[in-house]
């Protein structure tokens, strides 16, 4: 499956997942994923421990999520809002392709991780760290907010030829009939000296 495919379907379970607003309902027992759940090359251990981003003082360990059998992204617990996770089914941070890190902008009645994610700028730095001992610094390109009926898949999830990272989490006005932000901001940035 290419990196496209498996980003069409976190982008559907980015806008089920409510981005910090509500935890996603559990399953009752773990079963196979469902053959419609794309997946792209399985996890095999190396990985990003932690993201940094300076000018908004967000620093946090990095869980390695993905898709769990009801289609829904497992996300970090709305009780631990500072959390933040790498999409696992993404590239690893500096290899080829669009890594996908998220994180809640509130939860628990507390700002979350990214929660001023929308105040970064082309230029901003974020810096990310793997478990080979390798530190990187990615320079942000772009930030957008764009309504979650029309996030744009390609744009964030499409193959790429050089490492990129995007930062993902909830914004705009919060929707209490569906306990979830109606918009998404995305950072893009591209791995710096690349």
């Amino acid at each position: 499956m290419t990196v496209r495919r498996a980003g069409a379907a976190l982008a559907l379970v980015l806008a089920l997942a409510g981005c910090g607003t509500a935890e996603p309902p559990k399953a009752a027992a773990p079963a196979p994923a469902p053959a419609s759940v794309p997946v792209t090359v399985p996890f095999k251990g190396l990985r990003p421990t932690s993201v940094k981003i300076p000018k908004i003082g967000a620093e946090s360990s990095l869980l390695a999520v993905a898709v769990k059998p009801d289609g829904s992204i497992s996300v970090p617990s709305v009780r631990t809002p500072m959390q933040a996770a790498w999409y696992k089914l993404s590239p690893v941070p500096g290899d080829v392709g669009p890594a996908i890190v998220l994180g809640h902008v509130d939860g628990d009645k507390k700002p979350g991780i990214f929660f001023k994610l929308k105040d970064l700028a082309p230029g901003d730095e974020v810096d990310i760290d793997r478990s080979d001992g390798r530190k990187l610094k990615f320079v942000v390109d772009r930030v957008t907010q764009v309504p979650k009926d029309t996030f744009p898949r390609d744009a964030v999830y499409g193959n790429s030829a050089k490492p990129e990272l995007r930062l993902i989490t909830c914004g705009g006005a919060f929707d209490h009939a569906e306990h979830s932000y109606k918009d998404n901001i995305v950072v893009y940035a591209n791995l710096a000296d690349a």
